[in-house]
């Protein structure tokens, strides 16, 4: 931590000073260059980011998951600071305070239980229920009234295709499930929602998301998650629709499958203070036990088994090895 703390720092000052353009608090982008990218988020198609309306939006755009991502990575550095016994988490703490609210004023979608997609150059919100909202609950921005009205949004039959959550509700405006970032699934994607889930007590709803993403796995060759696919409603004796360009294997796909199984069991490793949590560990109902090998936390490793159970799951330690304590709460 102490050897890349500058690098971590210049991250927080580049988003203040550079990545905020306009000195409105938020993190923006433009395209400076003929030829760039219009869209500069995750969400990098050129027809992404549009109005209720479906007029596109102009930049200098907010998105309101990168909003989330500073938040995130305030409160993270203000408790590395403490922890590390370094100045400066104070002032972050306070700024992303701050910054929490400001997301929760100025995006918040009154009636429609979501937050805008992004706000444009003339801080107009981006009027349309899409997935990126869903990425504050990872990045724990919402209030805990908030986080549950987004969290039964998210897995309303227009959002929830059955297979996973759409980048954008079907009904929108520019909705189409074989697009790119308007109507398709990520799995990515999904997985930081299913993490934010289960953070804010909805574990029903991350159990429903990795369940989706494992039956729509099946039909893939190898069994492997392509980087997207088509967000056609799931029907009985139907399979998932490929999305015929994309990825497979993809990085962002092959590690959602990892923050899917940390958000069903709960799991916080804490390597600073050489523990591990797993709070109400839960196994969905088509798997009666899972096994970890070779967690490593710091310098200990641990290999353990969760067994579902009718009041949960239980966690039995198989094998540990170095300084390690391993915490199950109910």
């Amino acid at each position: 931590v102490r050897e890349l703390w500058p690098n971590a720092c210049a991250a927080l000052d580049w988003m203040a000073h550079y990545g905020d353009r306009d000195g409105d608090g938020y993190v923006e982008y433009q395209r400076t260059s003929e030829h760039g990218l219009v869209n500069q988020g995750w969400k990098d198609s050129g027809d992404a980011i549009f109005h209720r309306d479906g007029r596109l939006a102009e930049p200098p755009i907010a998105l309101v998951e990168v909003q989330g991502y500073r938040y995130a990575a305030l409160v993270a550095m203000a408790e590395l600071a403490d922890l590390i016994g370094v100045e400066g988490g104070a002032r972050w703490l306070a700024e992303a305070q701050a910054l929490r609210e400001r997301i929760n004023a100025d995006f918040w979608l009154v009636g429609e239980d979501t937050y805008a997609l992004a706000l444009d150059r003339d801080k107009r919100p981006c009027a349309v229920v899409a997935s990126n909202a869903g990425q504050l609950l990872f990045c724990r921005v919402p209030d805990p009234q908030r986080a549950q009205r987004l969290a039964a949004r998210l897995l309303r039959a227009d959002l929830f295709a059955g297979w996973g959550i759409r980048t954008l509700a079907s009904g929108q405006p520019r909705y189409n499930p074989m697009s790119y970032h308007n109507g398709s699934v990520w799995p990515h994607d999904n997985s930081l929602i299913a993490a934010g889930l289960r953070s804010g007590g909805r574990v029903e709803g991350a159990l429903e998301v990795l369940t989706a993403l494992v039956e729509a796995a099946l039909h893939f060759e190898d069994r492997r998650l392509p980087e997207l696919f088509c967000g056609f409603g799931r029907r009985r004796d139907t399979a998932p629709v490929p999305y015929p360009v994309a990825c497979r294997p993809q990085a962002w796909a092959a590690g959602s499958v990892f923050l899917l199984l940390e958000a069903a069991l709960g799991l916080e490793a804490d390597a600073l203070r050489r523990r591990i949590v797993l709070h109400q560990p839960q196994l969905p109902a088509w798997l009666p036990w899972l096994e970890v090998r070779n967690l490593r936390i710091g310098e200990a490793r641990v290999d353990l088994n969760v067994v579902r159970g009718k009041y949960g799951g239980s966690v039995e330690i198989l094998r540990k090895e170095g300084e390690l304590e391993v915490v199950e709460t109910r």
